[in-house]
């Protein structure tokens, strides 16, 4: 399946990553076609899918400026029908039919699944419009709907439709009001921030990354991802993807991950390490020594170095 998402990523334009083979890992796949950046989750039964592994992939969406979406066959419920857009912990979920029409074809899904039933979204403007330049009533459009008044204000209003009832309509109006949904139109969720420790001076911890609050820098745990922490310095709209390289074995992959990933989406990487390696970098992920942490005391310094040590021209 993985392959498959790749397969059609790359051939609708996208510039793809890897596919990231680590275990319990919180996303798959990254591709970024211009500013279209999107992290994704394959899963063959998407009922997996966690609301633990959604919440890091709405942190790495936010930290990537990315959209995240979640490509699988089946569910509970059956398989997962194409042009249809279904959710999970607010997670779009799409198939990889679905995928290919939209970014293949041009073909976008017009239905999302959502609690009791299958519903399209309205254009609320034109129907507004349209009722009033023709002075038809909202009982007139709730009957031939087969819906209440008040359902027809909540259509103004943006509230999605029933297939049935938005068929009518449009049918009545003859006029054209189902919109095309967007599967990667993700709104970032503001919460994600409550998992960034910061305050400078004030953690009282050991650890490579209490230094990094310690020096100023914003930090995001990561817990199912090929690093330890998402590193922001908010002066200057600067992320970092970090690592910790405590597993010598695991350290060339976790830096080689980071760095395809930095590039992918225009970030920086860096991966601290216990000793000292022959090189300063592993491709444009820069490494800095738990010693040279230590001996940093401001974020400016610790941010030169990175940028200096880092191949990314």
């Amino acid at each position: 399946m993985v392959n498959t998402t790749r397969a059609i990523l790359a051939k609708a334009g996208f510039d793809v990553s890897s596919a990231i083979n680590i275990r319990s890992i919180c996303f798959d796949v990254v591709g970024r076609r211009d500013k279209t950046v999107l992290i994704i989750k394959v899963l063959g039964n998407v009922d997996a899918f966690s609301r633990e592994n959604a919440d890091e992939m709405k942190i790495m969406a936010d930290a990537l400026d990315a959209s995240p979406i979640l490509i699988g066959e089946t569910s509970s419920s059956g398989k997962l029908e194409k042009g249809i857009i279904y959710t999970r912990f607010k997670i779009p979920i799409i198939s990889n039919e679905t995928l290919a029409d939209q970014l293949l074809e041009e073909v976008p899904p017009f239905i999302f699944a959502a609690p009791g039933g299958l519903y399209v979204k309205i254009d609320s403007d034109t129907l507004r419009q349209i009722r009033e330049e023709r002075s038809i009533s909202l009982g007139t459009l709730a009957e031939t709907a087969g819906v209440s008044r008040r359902t027809i204000q909540m259509y103004e209003n943006g509230m999605g439709a029933m297939i049935d009832a938005a068929l009518r309509l449009e049918e009545f109006l003859d006029t054209p009001i189902i919109e095309p949904l967007d599967p990667f139109d993700y709104q970032k969720d503001d919460s994600v921030r409550s998992h960034e420790v910061s305050g400078k001076g004030n953690s009282t911890g050991f650890t490579p990354l209490d230094r990094l609050v310690n020096i100023g820098f914003s930090i995001t745990p990561i817990f199912r991802g090929p690093f330890e922490a998402i590193t922001r310095d908010n002066d200057h709209n600067m992320v970092l993807l970090t690592g910790i390289g405590t597993e010598e074995s695991k350290l060339i992959q976790k830096a080689l991950i980071a760095s395809e990933l930095s590039n992918l989406t225009h970030k920086h990487s860096v991966v601290i390490v216990q000793k000292k390696h022959s090189t300063d970098s592993i491709k444009s992920t820069a490494l800095v020594t738990d010693d040279e942490l230590r001996k940093i005391d401001d974020k400016s310094e610790l941010t030169d170095i990175i940028l200096s040590r880092s191949t990314k021209k």
